[in-house]
């Protein structure tokens, strides 16, 4: 819907952004600018195959104090399109207006000068901003306090681990008086308890009438946190609309189904020189990998592995995650009798995991496997397994509403009557 000027705390009308591939974006100085407007006749045009365009006729408003979310794959255009907002690049074509002052956190430690302590850092961010001393001094305790870097304060933030970095720079553009908050992936650098922090702050700011651009793979978070979502695909936009409905179209169309994998030769086959895997699939217990699976459905998760070390003890590890990223479990076959801490000779082996039905809700997995040996994982191989858990109408009993929850758990449950309609008179009296 239009809005207008003085709603608006942003516009974007047909931005393209277009790099050189392999190529450095460069510093231009006055002469660069001077000598590039007097163009040499004859000069080379540029090979139009050697560019690439991060972003191409994206345009939506943002009205003031919305939480809008971007979402999209990696290499979608989402972090170029925040630093466009966020005045760090130029666009190529197009233009970008944003009304009031943006405190960005696009990378860890954005803006941080690495041989200032974390005080004067706190001060020169907020000067960056324009705000005066006494605006930054009246923030200076909340900050350091949301951070947890009081003691380091006075420490160069060169010394600082990531995560404290990550802390300090989060607070600096949260709580310094700016009018747009940009958020970037940068989150994921966290630990849970500060995850929780800052996501409780952007919630604050949002509905303190702070307009807030969220990026963010945990689509858990941009369906709590924001309205609206802009879904960009291939560096322009494919849905623009609420939150919970461009969600639903990115995951279900986000995904490809591999309910199974194959690699008959060990040469070329996924892994190293201690382990190679032959092949990975999920299927219904008693059915085939193209079997549909719903939430009632019991399902074996099976891994053939060629052992190349004689002597090694290995074990497998599943990370189960949902299409919100969540991880819904984490398998080990430490129950596993025959093979649980013994050395394996070289040769094929078969993992099969066993996960009962009426446990997974509905919605698209996918399995991340580690090859472990001691407690250090020598082989990683990440979406072995994208599969499908379709609902099941029988069990909802004529519900058809959201059934939420990582997991959908048939739990026994009993109801009994205490007492009657006398006893409840009694108390009532």
């Amino acid at each position: 819907m239009p809005y207008s000027d003085g709603d608006l705390a942003l516009r974007v009308e047909g931005l393209g952004k277009r790099y050189r591939l392999g190529e450095r974006e460069p510093y231009l100085a006055l002469r660069d600018v001077i000598s590039r407007a007097v163009r040499r006749p004859g000069r080379r045009r540029a090979d139009p195959d050697a560019s690439f365009w991060a972003l191409r006729d994206v345009s939506f408003e943002v009205p003031s104090g919305e939480a809008l979310a971007i979402v999209g794959r990696n290499g979608a255009g989402k972090s170029t399109l925040l630093k466009i907002l966020s005045r760090i690049t130029e666009p190529t074509e197009g233009q970008a207006v944003v009304a009031g002052r943006v405190g960005a956190l696009l990378e860890v430690g954005t803006g941080f000068h690495p041989e200032l302590t974390g005080r004067e850092n706190v001060a020169l961010n907020g000067a960056i901003l324009g705000m005066r001393r006494h605006e930054i001094g009246a923030k200076f305790d909340d900050i350091v306090d949301f951070a947890g870097v009081a003691r380091f304060v006075d420490t160069p933030v060169k010394r600082y681990s990531s995560g404290m970095r990550a802390r300090l720079a989060f607070a600096v553009a949260a709580f310094l008086d700016t009018d747009i908050l940009v958020v970037d992936e940068v989150l994921a650098v966290g630990d849970a308890e500060f995850q929780k922090k800052c996501l409780g702050t952007m919630g604050d700011a949002a509905r303190g009438g702070r307009t807030v651009l969220f990026v963010s793979h945990n689509m858990t978070a941009v369906e709590s946190l924001c309205q609206r979502a802009v879904w960009l695909d291939g560096g322009r936009v494919v849905a623009d609309g609420p939150a919970l409905e461009v969600v639903g179209q990115y995951l279900s169309t986000s995904f490809s189904q591999l309910g199974e994998q194959m690699w008959a030769d060990v040469g070329s086959a996924p892994g190293n020189d201690g382990v190679r895997i032959r092949r990975a699939a999920v299927r219904p217990e008693s059915g085939a990998p193209s079997d549909p699976i719903d939430v009632r459905t019991p399902l074996a998760l099976e891994f053939e592995y060629w052992n190349l070390r004689p002597g090694a003890q290995l074990n497998l590890s599943l990370h189960v995650y949902n299409a919100q990223g969540v991880m819904v479990f984490n398998a080990l076959p430490y129950q596993e009798k025959v093979w649980q801490g013994r050395p394996f000779p070289q040769g094929l082996y078969r993992d099969t995991c066993h996960v009962p039905g009426d446990l997974l809700n509905d919605g698209t997995y996918r399995i991340d496997l580690m090859v472990v040996e001691g407690n250090r994982a020598i082989y990683r191989h990440d979406e072995i397994l994208v599969f499908e858990v379709r609902d099941d109408p029988g069990s909802r009993d004529g519900w058809f509403g959201s059934w939420e929850g990582a997991v959908r758990p048939a739990l026994a449950w009993e109801t009994e009557q205490l007492a009657g309609d006398a006893a409840l008179e009694t108390a009532l009296d």
